[in-house]
C-alpha cells in the first residue's frame, strides 16, 4: 500500500534539485561580479570592461592606453587573489611583484584562466578545480623561478646579463640560422670512426 507522504517527498526532492541548480548558477554569477573579488569584466576604476572572459592579455603588444585601461582591473584581481588565498610575501612579494615581468606574466595567465574557468556554465565542476591546481603550481613557480633575491620586504633583482642588448641582437641576426653545411645530411651515410690502435 502506497504511503500517503510519497507524493510530498517526491515534490520535496524535486524542489531540492531545483534549489541546488539555482545555487550553482548563483555562485557562477557571483564570481562574475566585480564586488565579489575582481573577476572578469572590470575596467579602470572597477567598472565593466569589454574584454571577454578568459581573453588572453599580452601586455607588451598593447598600446599605452590599452595597458592603462586594463591595469586597474588586473591589480584589483591580484589583490583579491593574494588576500583570498592568504599569500605570504615569500610567495608573492608585496613590495615588488609588479617589478618582475615574469611574475606579471604568470599572474596575468592566472587571471585570464580564472575568468575563463568560472565563465563556463557547461563545465562548472572541472574547470574551477583545474584552475585551483594551476594556482598552486604557479605560486610555486613564482617563488622558485621568477623572483630574484626578494625577501623580507626588499627588492633584489636577479643578477644576470640581459639578452635585450643591441650588440648581442646584432650578433645573433648576423649569425643567421644554422647553415646547411653545419648540419649533417640525414640522407648521407656517416663514415665509421677509425678503430683505436691496438695496444702492444
Amino acid at each position: 500500500m502506497p504511503d500517503a507522504f510519497d507524493p510530498l517527498f517526491d515534490e520535496l526532492a524535486s524542489i531540492n534539485a531545483e534549489l541546488a541548480s539555482i545555487a550553482v548558477r548563483l555562485a557562477t554569477l557571483e564570481e562574475r561580479q566585480p564586488a565579489a573579488g575582481g573577476g572578469a569584466g572590470e575596467g579602470a576604476g572597477g567598472g565593466p570592461s569589454d574584454r571577454a572572459a578568459g581573453a588572453p592579455v599580452l601586455w607588451r603588444s598593447m598600446s599605452a592606453e590599452q595597458q592603462a585601461s586594463l591595469w586597474p582591473e588586473f591589480v584589483t584581481w591580484v589583490v583579491w587573489l593574494a588576500d583570498a588565498y592568504e599569500l605570504t610575501t615569500e610567495q608573492l612579494p608585496r613590495q615588488c611583484c609588479w617589478q618582475h615581468a615574469s611574475v606579471v606574466e604568470e599572474l596575468t595567465a592566472l587571471w585570464t584562466s580564472h575568468s575563463s574557468a568560472y565563465a563556463s556554465e557547461e563545465d562548472v565542476g572541472a574547470s574551477p578545480y583545474l584552475w585551483q591546481d594551476a594556482l598552486a603550481r604557479a605560486i610555486e613557480r613564482i617563488n622558485r623561478n621568477w623572483l630574484g633575491g626578494c625577501v623580507n620586504g626588499f627588492h633584489e633583482p636577479k643578477s644576470r646579463i640581459p639578452f635585450a642588448d643591441a650588440a648581442y641582437r646584432t650578433e645573433l641576426l648576423e649569425a643567421g640560422p644554422p647553415g646547411e653545411a653545419e648540419l649533417p645530411d640525414p640522407a648521407e651515410p656517416t663514415e665509421p670512426a677509425e678503430p683505436p690502435p691496438a695496444a702492444d
